[in-house]
């Protein structure tokens, strides 16, 4: 029997500044060690992992003898967003950033945008958060039908629409249109975001699991598709498929909340799987307290994540392989509702599958596209090193 490599990814779970986190902004952020400070949270069974063992944290104390080899990732490629962070795990290093737009997308752009969707014009153009978009642009929406575009210090072209003005269909294809003939080139973003929401004035709400992100196209010699080529079944939980365009995923499960993506691994570890990747994005600790600047909530979501740990790891079998990691900070403690240029941890579990407990700071995210590769004896030449024995 062949094992299975689960690869779960605690969005916007960082350990600390890197050293060049000075030049985004960032040389004061630490996510899970503010959080831990500021909220006194407990995190027993991330814990007995050896959570605690990679940086120094208030609340969660080191362990002696961690059931996991713990360490932290240094990401290398020009960016802080998801897409690169995920692209990195799986081997693909980026020298150019994703563009951003902090004074908004210029006039080619949403021109471009509206002629090709047949609308007057588009509402907002900066950069705004989600909730706040829909509350200050939402009864014009409703008013003129016009959609609401904006962006965020990430690299995104973000479209919001209400579902009774804009149905969600017509919503994707427009996002669609944005991906394949707005957003290319030197306009090419990292994602296009389809935002659908519902409510009425003064009580709007974004409908998050109607949400549809449109990535740029990845490197073809990515880990992913380089399984699904080499006939390894490839699954994805959240939006880890999204970031991929979609391509080389056996299967994908998109989810509402970290607790249905808990709930579909410990479904998919449940169906005897053999020789399968399981590639998992738990979103809450960004999406809806790291960019909010929620540090309560943010800590309440990692104690639910930390419940899970006992039903994950008993589902772990001997041959298999367990990593647990981020894709950046966000820094919840911290005055920047922006992501942040942070290490991220690193947890191998078994243990006895790594080369030492203690893996140090790894050089690149995409140790881990290493490590997997060498787990299903496939060649490559992903950057980094494996931290398998």
């Amino acid at each position: 029997m062949m094992g299975n490599v689960y690869v779960i990814v605690v969005d916007g779970l960082g350990v600390g500044a890197q050293e060049d986190a000075a030049e985004y902004g960032d040389e004061d952020m630490n996510t899970l060690g503010h959080v831990s400070e500021e909220t006194g949270v407990k995190l027993p069974n991330l814990q007995k992992m050896g959570i605690g063992n990679i940086i120094s944290l208030p609340s969660v104390t080191e362990n002696e003898e961690p059931l996991a080899a713990y360490g932290k990732l240094r990401e290398v490629s020009a960016g802080k967003d998801s897409t690169t962070g995920h692209w990195e795990i799986a081997g693909i290093q980026l020298e150019r950033p994703f563009p951003t737009y902090p004074n908004g997308f210029p006039k080619e752009v949403i021109d471009q945008f509206c002629e090709g969707t047949g609308v007057d014009k588009a509402l907002c153009n900066k950069p705004y958060s989600g909730t706040d978009v829909i509350r200050d642009f939402g009864e014009e929406h409703l008013a003129t039908g016009n959609p609401i575009v904006y962006t965020s210090a990430d690299s995104v072209f973000q479209v919001a629409c209400h579902e009774d003005v804009v149905s969600v269909e017509k919503l994707y294809e427009w996002c669609e249109f944005a991906r394949k003939e707005v957003c290319t080139g030197e306009h090419e973003v990292g994602r296009v975001i389809a935002r659908p929401f519902t409510g009425e004035t003064g009580h709007f709400e974004r409908i998050s699991d109607k949400r549809h992100d449109y990535s740029s196209i990845p490197p073809k010699n990515n880990l992913v598709q380089k399984l699904y080529d080499s006939g390894v079944k490839t699954y994805s939980i959240g939006k880890v498929a999204d970031l991929f365009a979609g391509q080389g995923f056996t299967q994908y499960r998109h989810t509402k909340s970290n607790a249905e993506g808990i709930s579909q691994l410990l479904s998919l570890m449940s169906a005897q799987l053999d020789n399968s990747f399981v590639f998992v994005n738990l979103i809450d600790t960004d999406q809806l307290f790291g960019h909010r600047l929620d540090p309560e909530g943010y800590a309440g979501s990692l104690e639910e994540f930390d419940r899970a740990i006992p039903a994950i790891v008993s589902k772990i079998r001997e041959e298999d392989l367990l990593i647990i990691t981020g894709d950046h900070g966000n820094d919840p403690c911290s005055s920047s509702t922006d992501h942040s240029r942070e290490f991220v941890p690193l947890l191998v579990f078994p243990k006895g599958n790594a080369m030492s407990e203690n893996l140090g700071t790894g050089d690149t995210f995409s140790n881990i596209a290493k490590t997997v590769a060498e787990f299903f004896k496939m060649e490559n030449d992903f950057p980094g090193k494996s931290f398998l024995n």
